[in-house]
């Protein structure tokens, strides 16, 4: 089994900008994880400092390669952080 993983500490979003499967929505200082295994990226976010972590709504998505999924993990930093040529989440986790 192959597996990887990114971690993005200190992601400011905002008001709104993470819906999680767990707890609703999330924003402020936040923390987005992204594990790679069996052709799926699997997408967490917690705030940053805290120990629970939360599934992001449309997590997993199919991601059939490691640099696929780095780029996924990368394009969803940007989502959040609101860059103004970032896809949106939306799009993303196609919701």
């Amino acid at each position: 089994m192959t597996w990887a993983s990114w971690t993005t500490i200190g992601i400011h979003a905002p008001r709104g900008a993470v819906r999680t499967v767990e707890s609703g929505v999330m924003e402020g200082d936040l923390t987005i994880h992204t594990t790679w295994s069996d052709d799926e990226a699997h997408v967490a976010v917690q705030y940053t400092g805290a120990t629970e972590w939360y599934t992001m709504a449309g997590s997993p998505v199919p991601c059939h390669s490691e640099e696929a999924s780095r780029n996924f993990h990368q394009a969803v930093v940007e989502a959040v952080r609101g860059e103004d040529d970032a896809p949106s989440l939306r799009d993303l986790f196609h919701q």
